[in-house]
């Protein structure tokens, strides 16, 4: 593909991605909500003369048909925002209270369908069909792996997905290779004892004693049920019990996450968690429970993929702008779900730039991008495509 044909007609387009971005950001919408991002989404679609459907209540799958239709290579862009207020002070800040897109959702919505734009505008058929994921609800219930459900990868053989990137400045790319991201559980211990009189605490079975015993043989399974060069976390963010400072707890509730980067050691822990809260708390008389609540899966990429992605950057950027991440990121991303099922791979896409004060970190009220970055993430997605045939 002609690169520099590439970059002229994609700068063509770019007052219309930001408008388009900009639009998304001043009406930001919450997981399973996003009706009128729904309805602006195929509106624009409609008028690129492009077929879709929902699916998942506010969920869009479009196609594009290509040269060779036996391939289909999937894009896909969450929507959602976040329960944010937007404290930014510009002329697209969100309209919707406690609402804001601060993780860069409204970008990825609009980049792909900046593509479907490129070949709208040049008239261009792509080499393979193209299907565009526009996902609801990354930041909540996972709208993922319901879209899969629902046909998202019918005929579908390859997936791509982005993320911008605020630790990158604007024209540079992030890639990982394997792991990226981390499995996800919630979990919720209860542990029962019996209360009596602080004085007398013979007289009873401390809950808080045993949780506090709980909390740190559970942290042990990661220093010596894991091999050193395996990944896990285990962290409890609350603990609830007790009713006065001269009584001894009776019940005790912790709540807590754990994160994994492989299958295998997520399984490992989960079970040596159940072991220790169950059978630990009989040494002081009391009971304990678990119940773990399974939340994304590790996203792990594939290495075809990325190497695909590696190529492209290359091609746009040059190899000094690649940045390969050595470590995998313990936060979660739904895009997992997509690349379980099909090749696929997530990169990230650099929107810093410090001498406009584009710095701040995503999930905060002041978070914005360089919207010069929505071109690349046009550029990169239209070239894994042709470096995918």
């Amino acid at each position: 593909m002609n690169i520099n044909q590439l970059k002229e007609d994609t700068k063509k387009i770019e007052n219309w991605l930001i408008d388009v971005r900009r639009d998304f950001h001043q009406n930001p919408e919450l997981g399973t909500k996003e009706y009128r991002t729904h309805d602006r989404i195929c509106q624009y679609l409609d008028e690129m003369g492009i077929q879709h459907k929902t699916l998942f209540k506010t969920g869009v799958i479009a196609d594009i048909k290509g040269e060779d239709e036996s391939i289909t290579i999937a894009l896909r862009g969450d929507i959602d925002a976040l329960p944010i207020m937007d404290e930014k002070s510009v002329e697209y800040a969100s309209k919707n209270k406690g609402m804001c897109h601060a993780c860069g959702h409204d970008a990825h919505a609009t980049i792909i369908l900046g593509v479907a734009k490129y070949f709208c505008e040049t008239g261009k058929k792509p080499p393979c069909n193209v299907r565009l994921i526009f996902q609801p609800a990354e930041e909540t219930v996972g709208g993922a792996k319901p879209m899969i459900e629902e046909g998202a990868l019918e005929g579908v053989d390859i997936v791509y997905g982005l993320h911008v990137d605020e630790t990158l400045d604007i024209g540079q790319i992030g890639i990982k290779y394997g792991a990226m991201n981390a499995s996800s559980d919630t979990l919720k211990v209860a542990i029962e004892g019996e209360s009596c009189h602080g004085a007398y605490p013979s007289r009873g079975v401390d809950a808080l004693l045993i949780s506090a015993h709980t909390i740190v043989a559970l942290q042990s399974i990661v220093s010596r049920n894991l091999d050193a060069r395996e990944s896990g976390v285990i962290t409890f963010g609350t603990i609830n019990g007790g009713t006065q400072g001269n009584i001894i707890a009776n019940k005790v509730l912790l709540t807590g996450t754990l994160r994994t980067l492989d299958p295998d050691v997520r399984a490992k822990m989960k079970k040596r968690i159940k072991e220790i809260v169950e059978t630990l708390p009989l040494a002081f008389g009391g009971k304990g429970k678990i119940d773990i609540e399974p939340g994304y899966t590790a996203l792990i990429n594939h290495d075809k993929s990325v190497n695909t992605i590696k190529e492209s950057a290359t091609q746009l950027f040059g190899k000094e702008n690649i940045y390969e991440k050595k470590l995998a990121n313990m936060g979660v991303e739904d895009f997992a779900y997509f690349i379980e099922e099909r090749e696929g791979a997530f990169f990230t896409l650099g929107v810093r730039n410090k001498e406009k004060n584009i710095v701040v970190q995503a999930h905060n009220g002041s978070f914005d991008i360089d919207e010069k970055a929505l071109v690349n993430g046009v550029m990169m997605q239209v070239l894994n495509i042709y470096n995918s045939k």
